[in-house]
């Protein structure tokens, strides 16, 4: 990867455009998993989404070869997308960029009312 690529995010183009080759080639079950892990694991992306690119590659494969192997999706994933969702970005509780947002703003209107306070 060049620098070029990096700063304009050329490399998240390709690899999301091969995602997306991969998964039109997925039964129309797993491509609708595919299209809900994407939605439940977004919020969990830092501001490029780059961090998320290793987990949505395993996710997709993951989805790749349970439907070579003819498993259906609620064998491999549950009825809970989004728990699962939640357990590749980290685990039950991961900090997403609302909890992050959220944190800095509280930390922010603590330390002006301590301010107004002396």
């Amino acid at each position: 990867m060049n620098f070029w690529d990096t700063i304009t995010g050329n490399d998240l183009t390709r690899e999301w455009n091969a995602f997306e080759v991969r998964a039109q080639a997925l039964p129309a079950d797993h491509r609708a998993a595919w299209e809900q892990i994407q939605v439940h694991l977004f919020p969990y992306g830092d501001f490029t989404g780059r961090n998320l690119m290793p987990i949505l590659d395993s996710a997709l494969g993951l989805l790749e070869q349970t439907a070579a192997d003819g498993q259906g999706i609620d064998e491999v994933l549950g009825e809970d997308i989004k728990g699962f969702c939640a357990a590749l970005a980290g685990g039950e509780g991961a900090r997403s960029y609302r909890d992050r947002w959220r944190q800095q703003l509280n930390r922010n209107v603590a330390r002006k009312l301590n301010r107004l306070g002396d």
